[in-house]
């Protein structure tokens, strides 16, 4: 198995953000999991990756040419595949998982998770979504989510697909035990 963990090239301001980066790629190299992530050797990139190889596990990172030449590709990884693009990037590494993870992120890592999650909703994978909620990072947007559902824009059953755990071993259990939901139509005639 292999999983994707989208996460911050910055450590964060909180020292529970690293030490779960650290703690989940422990976890994964533990069970024999893959990491597949961005490719940096910074921040919560950087310590899940070094976690992991530091267990024996196998890291592949992706990442784009133009973030290689700016020095901070991971450069003692199982596995480093240049590509040209930011969204070449995004794509081979939903290739290459069977799953994705959220560690608490910028930007890039909402982006990440909102697109690979919406690709899930429209049926176009199966494969598993989730955060990790490390200090309650992510609590304000689980909310949010919430209040989506509850004013109409957001179906309970793809709210549902995302998973949420606060600590790494709990989260994969529950990544491994995921059941995409079956969806037959997207919308029903009348509804706008």
């Amino acid at each position: 198995m292999r999983l994707c963990v989208f996460c911050g090239s910055s450590s964060g301001q909180d020292p529970v953000y690293l030490a779960a980066a650290r703690s989940l790629g422990e976890a994964l190299a533990a069970q024999g999991i893959e990491l597949v992530y961005g490719g940096a050797s910074v921040g919560l990139m950087g310590a899940v990756a070094d976690a992991a190889l530091e267990k024996g596990g196998h890291v592949i990172g992706v990442m784009p040419q133009a973030l290689v030449d700016k020095e901070i590709a991971h450069r003692s990884l199982s596995d480093m595949r240049v590509v040209s693009s930011m969204h070449e990037r995004k794509a081979l590494m939903a290739e290459l998982s069977d799953g994705f993870i959220a560690l608490p992120g910028g930007l890039g890592t909402f982006e990440e998770l909102f697109e690979v999650w919406t690709w899930a909703q429209l049926g176009y994978h199966r494969k598993p979504c989730a955060l990790l909620n490390a200090g309650g990072f992510y609590d304000k947007l689980t909310d949010f989510l919430d209040d989506v559902v509850e004013r109409g824009f957001v179906k309970p059953i793809h709210r549902a697909m995302l998973i949420v755990e606060e600590e790494p071993v709990a989260l994969i259990a529950a990544v491994r035990a995921y059941e995409p939901p079956k969806v037959d139509k997207w919308i029903k005639a009348g509804e706008r």
